[in-house]
């Protein structure tokens, strides 16, 4: 039986309806941070509506990164907790991430656009390419950012006209594929590493 006749849902219909397995709800059972409201005579556990909320708020506070003792801390705390307020918080979770994500794919395409421009596969070239990657993970100092515009006016004094033109064009096309979001963001970026 899926259901039972007060609208309460057994295991394993709870966990169909949820993607989470069986033993999950158990182990969250014996953490005490999602008990059933009810058992069945055979001592099945039945959620309820009120299991199903309680659910909702364990697993949006799993996704902001707290530590299960911890959600079962702030459950406890605020039990009847207004779950638009909860869904309000997810929401800013997802919007940081998916800022986090377009900062991720602008540094991306900067290091696609150097790795085409480092086709010809030169060793010069290469560490270039590896010292942008780097710089993408982490902030640089005022010495590294003075030493990658030497190096970049060394490598452009290097290339031809024609590799020049190629160069600019393919770096327009990248340009052309973000979003005006993403140019500002890439501009402010390059504003902020070049500052003194």
């Amino acid at each position: 039986m899926t259901h039972a006749t007060d609208g309460s849902r057994h295991i394993g219909a709870l966990a169909r309806e949820t993607g989470l397995s069986i033993r999950t709800l158990r182990y969250y059972d014996r953490l005490g941070l999602l008990t059933p409201s009810a058992r069945t005579e055979g001592g099945h556990r039945c959620y309820d509506a009120g299991d199903v909320r309680r659910l909702h708020r364990v697993l949006a506070l799993r996704s902001f990164g707290l530590p299960l003792a911890r959600i079962r801390a702030v459950l406890d705390a605020e039990p009847d907790h207004d779950p638009a307020e909860l869904i309000r918080r997810q929401l800013d979770v997802v919007e940081e991430r998916l800022r986090q994500t377009a900062e991720l794919r602008i540094r991306l395409l900067g290091v696609l656009g150097a790795l085409d421009a480092a086709a010809d596969g030169s060793t010069e070239a290469l560490l270039d390419v590896i010292e942008e990657m780097t710089a993408v993970t982490r902030p640089l100092t005022p010495e590294q950012v003075a030493g990658l515009g030497e190096a970049r006016r060394r490598w452009a004094e290097s290339l031809g006209e024609e590799e020049l033109r190629a160069l600019h064009h393919r770096r327009a096309e990248i340009f052309a594929t973000m979003g005006e979001d993403d140019r500002r963001r890439l501009t402010d970026r390059r504003r902020r590493a070049l500052a003194p």
